[in-house]
């Protein structure tokens, strides 16, 4: 892929600095674009990502608090004061904590509201606050990192699956709604190589990549080439959710 294909452009990832997060800065700012590298409470990861970011681009961090819609609205007046524009809205930010499905008591009201807040209310606030710069250009883009736990219903909890199926709703609703001077996709990967899976026993990842048909869970740098592919390659592509779980749902 060129490494120019997004010169000129300017992309604000949230949850930026986490594992998933930080591969898909590095390929955007590798193809050429501006990479804002969002972060809600460690300032300091996301700084030093963007100070090693490579490309042409004038890499910052920028505080996207996704269920904070007032620091939100501050952010896209600072993008609006310093860089004029934004073409792309990668929507990474999310949190879950594991609990049987079974273990109804085990999900406690707190944590439902947390993930439904963060992972739903919070990419949504994103695109609400974000869609004036996105439409301006006549050609915007989100991409929300979604799951395949929207679709198969298994995943880290409940809430989680239900999260993730949300967010792909959004995802068509927005698709349609925006149409057409925003694009709206999902990327919907399954396990990742990233900082979750890592807190995970190690014979529970063997067992997930034993189920998987391609024989192994996905690096996040191929989730990153899926949503750089979302922003180069399918441009006649909205509303629509993109797997990249090496046939996880078939086994």
């Amino acid at each position: 892929m060129a490494d120019d294909e997004l010169s000129g452009q300017v992309a604000l990832v949230t949850g930026g600095a986490g594992g998933i997060g930080a591969a898909i800065c590095a390929a955007l700012a590798g193809a050429g674009a501006t990479v804002l590298v969002g972060y809600a409470g460690n300032p300091q990861r996301a700084e030093a990502l963007a100070s090693q970011l490579g490309g042409p681009g004038q890499h910052r961090a920028l505080l996207t608090r996704v269920d904070d819609s007032s620091t939100l609205e501050a952010a896209a007046q600072a993008v609006q004061a310093h860089e004029g524009r934004l073409d792309l809205l990668v929507n990474n930010a999310g949190i879950t904590t594991p609990v049987p499905h079974h273990d109804l008591d085990g999900l406690s009201d707190e944590w439902i509201d947390t993930i439904l807040r963060v992972n739903v209310r919070g990419a949504f606030a994103c695109v609400r606050a974000f869609a004036p710069l996105l439409r301006a250009g006549g050609s915007g883009l989100v991409v929300n990192i979604s799951s395949i736990a929207g679709r198969t219903g298994m995943g880290s909890n409940v809430a989680y699956c239900a999260s993730k199926a949300a967010l792909d709703s959004v995802t068509r609703s927005l698709g349609r709604a925006l149409a057409p001077d925003i694009r709206v996709l999902s990327v919907s990967p399954g396990w990742v190589d990233g900082d979750y899976a890592r807190l995970m026993p190690p014979e529970l990842i063997a067992a997930q990549a034993e189920r998987t048909p391609l024989g192994r869970i996905a690096r996040p740098q191929e989730v990153a080439r899926a949503v750089l592919a979302a922003a180069t390659h399918l441009t006649f592509s909205t509303g629509c959710i993109i797997p990249v779980d090496g046939g996880r749902p078939l086994s």
